[in-house]
């Protein structure tokens, strides 16, 4: 067997090799090649020290000497070069006290998480596989190398990797393995929110999100880092506008959205609060009133906790806000006040996201002509560029504070609202003369009931 790979990379191995070190492509690029797939970087191990490794090329960082890591810079490329090493012992299931630097290959791959991501190659030796990942590659089985347990407790973090790779590859978790992840599940306690916010992240941009989340939920590792979504497991609506739990139906519109990471979060927490607002009526009917509402709140604390950032957090509340808002019969002004709220930026998202969410609820979707009625007129409302937020009002707060004589407060927030509802509904009012007069009759009509 041969594997190709870039010119740099060989130009590494090389310079190591004809300095008498042994020197190997090691671990998930080995895996994405065999998968035929382009890997997304290149890794080396080798036996030689973090200082020779630095010694033998012009332009290095000293990345994690500590854990035996240099990067080595060919053509303003970064690789990562790491001596073989073991681990000793694991603190908070998180990361190793400290490394023990070896000789053996062997050794090296004994120590990573699973027998697909355990393999090395170089083109003297060929490949390296001390585990049976290719055996694995080819029954497309997640493996655990050696004693599952004995992964997990060194690193809870794999087992969420599991999950990721098994929907990233489409690939089954071996079942020794797969119990082992039930077993262990609480460990995930001891994960920072930022390394499982980005497998969460992986698993929801996957080709199989939904495999993931009821991987989540049946290994148990889902109730400990969303205790909010894992309430819906199972959850009958009791609704015939609904064919599915709450659950189910939420995995199904993640599905159905675009993969972007915005688009698969918002389908993720778009029903997040149901469960809390949920009674029967009278009718004997299930009824969610303001779920889209404690959902925006709910969704935006469970983002801050997850550490991220402030940009998708405000997207991903105000989407989860208006997914109900759907225009039975779209007129402008109603469309033009659903922008605004919006955005210009979000309104096609979320469209999206109700287009799918009609599609995971019970036949049939007879929301799905007005929604492309209201599409195709959105679409029409922003070629023609009429106002459509307060940046777009040919007036603002100092102007009215000048011209009327009032001073900065609540009020000039009030006019300027009164004074956008009026454009939405009539653009020709868009002007400063027209703008004055509706601000003055706001005033009197405010001051003189």
């Amino acid at each position: 067997m041969v594997i190709f790979y870039p010119k740099d990379v060989q130009y590494v191995i090389d310079t190591l090799t004809k300095n008498n070190y042994e020197a190997f492509l090691v671990g998930g690029c080995v895996r994405d090649i065999l998968l035929d797939t382009k890997p997304k970087d290149y890794d080396i191990t080798t036996n030689a020290l973090p200082e020779q490794v630095m010694s033998l090329f012009s332009k290095t960082i000293p990345t994690g000497l500590k854990h035996g890591t240099v990067t080595v810079l060919i053509n303003d490329t970064p690789y990562e070069v790491t001596t073989y090493r073991i681990d000793g012992d694991y603190k908070d299931n998180r990361r190793p006290e400290d490394v023990q630097f070896v000789s053996s290959l062997k050794d090296d791959l004994s120590r990573r998480d699973f027998t697909i991501n355990a393999l090395a190659y170089n083109n003297k030796d060929g490949l390296q596989d001390f585990f049976n990942g290719t055996e694995d590659l080819t029954s497309r089985l997640i493996k655990a190398v050696g004693d599952a347990d004995k992964r997990f407790n060194e690193d809870a973090l794999r087992m969420l990797r599991a999950i990721r790779f098994s929907c990233q590859l489409n690939f089954n978790i071996e079942l020794k393995t797969l119990k082992a992840i039930e077993k262990n599940s609480s460990l995930i306690l001891n994960i920072s929110s930022e390394r499982i916010r980005d497998e969460l992240c992986k698993i929801l941009t996957s080709p199989n999100p939904a495999k993931g989340f009821r991987l989540l939920n049946t290994t148990g590792i889902l109730k400990y880092i969303l205790p909010e979504l894992q309430k819906s497991v199972g959850f009958d609506q009791k609704t015939p506008y609904h064919d599915k739990d709450i659950f189910e139906h939420t995995l199904s519109v993640v599905e159905k959205v675009p993969n972007n990471l915005t688009l698969r979060l918002v389908a993720l927490f778009h029903d997040i609060a149901k469960p809390q607002c949920f009674f029967i009526g009278e009718d004997g009917i299930g009824h969610f009133y303001e779920h889209q509402n404690i959902g925006k709140d709910l969704s935006k604390n469970i983002l801050k906790d997850l550490c991220f950032d402030n940009d998708t957090i405000d997207k991903v509340s105000t989407l989860v806000r208006e997914h109900m808002s759907i225009l039975f019969k779209p007129k402008s002004a109603a469309i033009k006040r659903l922008i605004n709220r919006v955005g210009k930026d979000l309104i096609f998202d979320l469209y999206e996201l109700q287009k799918a969410d009609i599609l995971s609820s019970a036949p049939p979707f007879i929301a799905l002509e007005a929604l492309e009625l209201t599409k195709e007129k959105t679409k029409e409302i922003l070629e023609a560029d009429e106002p459509l937020d307060k940046s777009s009002l040919n007036i603002n707060g100092n102007i009215l504070m000048k011209s009327l004589n009032i001073k900065p407060g609540k009020i000039v927030g009030e006019i300027i609202d009164y004074l956008m509802n009026k454009v939405i509904d009539e653009p020709n009012l868009n002007n400063e003369a027209n703008l004055l007069v509706l601000a003055r009759d706001y005033i009197n009509d405010k001051t003189n009931p």
